[in-house]
């Protein structure tokens, strides 16, 4: 082998650190993170926000109640408003004649189910999606959307319900159970409590978290949690100006000489 080569080597040996650690992780720390950039949207895009909630409750003889609480945000948009509508159903028992067999519509069996534990849900940051059962039968679906689509302008804001005041809960009940919707300074929140110990529901949106919550005591219950985030961006169409933009900078990433 020539001369050159094994110098060369040599030179490679010498330079490494003695404990080989040529690829050792760093810790970054929080001022260099906050400097990095990752995907975003640009200043103006966003033409229209909106944040629908709904939570139902059905006992086993088909008794339902729920309720949905919506928002729309658009830069006209003064002052962001929650409106909520609830809704309900009740089972009723037909006549039948005398010598037929009548069906009686009778309340569901009380739940005789615990559960135990879970202090620790009401600390939860993010997206926490919880269902806890202690009874058969039951069919229980928390889900989350998020959908983005493109338009030249706003949709036109659409309200249903009734406007939610702050600190002053809607109220409905009937034989599923009773339901409360709340507004406050942190976010609102949505509570369902089934009758005859059946169980309970939970949706909070607040303080850059979102909860849904179910636990279920009895039979043949069936139970949603529903939370869509709706997103519009502006149709972005490149203008010459910013095309030329683009390429200015481009410029300046070419090998000097090429």
């Amino acid at each position: 082998m020539k001369t050159s080569i094994w110098v060369a080597v040599l030179c490679m040996a010498a330079s490494l650190p003695s404990q080989a650690q040529i690829l050792k992780p760093i810790e970054l720390k929080d001022q260099e993170l906050a400097n990095l950039r990752g995907r975003y949207v640009m200043p103006g895009r966003i033409i229209s926000f909106g944040v629908v909630m709904s939570t139902t409750w059905q006992n086993a003889q088909g008794d339902l109640i729920g309720a949905k609480a919506s928002l729309q945000v658009q830069q006209a948009t003064l002052k962001p408003q929650f409106y909520v509508s609830t809704f309900e159903e009740k089972t009723t028992t037909t006549a039948q004649p005398q010598t037929a067999s009548t069906n009686t519509v009778t309340s569901p069996n009380p739940g005789t189910g615990t559960v135990t534990g879970g202090a620790g849900l009401s600390t939860t940051e993010g997206v926490t999606q919880v269902v806890r059962a202690a009874g058969d039968y039951n069919t229980a679906y928390n889900n989350v959307d998020i959908n983005v689509t493109k338009a030249n302008e706003a949709p036109a804001i659409q309200t249903q319900g009734n406007a939610l005041a702050a600190n002053t809960p809607a109220v409905i009940s009937n034989e599923a159970g009773s339901m409360s919707v709340t507004s406050s300074g942190t976010g609102v929140q949505m509570n369902i409590v089934a009758n005859n110990n059946q169980g309970s529901a939970m949706q909070r949106l607040a303080q850059g978290g979102l909860m849904q919550n179910t636990t279920l005591l009895g039979a043949g219950n069936r139970v949603t949690n529903l939370t869509s985030l709706n997103v519009v961006l502006r149709e972005n169409v490149p203008t010459a100006g910013a095309l030329s933009g683009s390429l200015d900078q481009l410029k300046g990433l070419r090998t000097p000489g090429f």
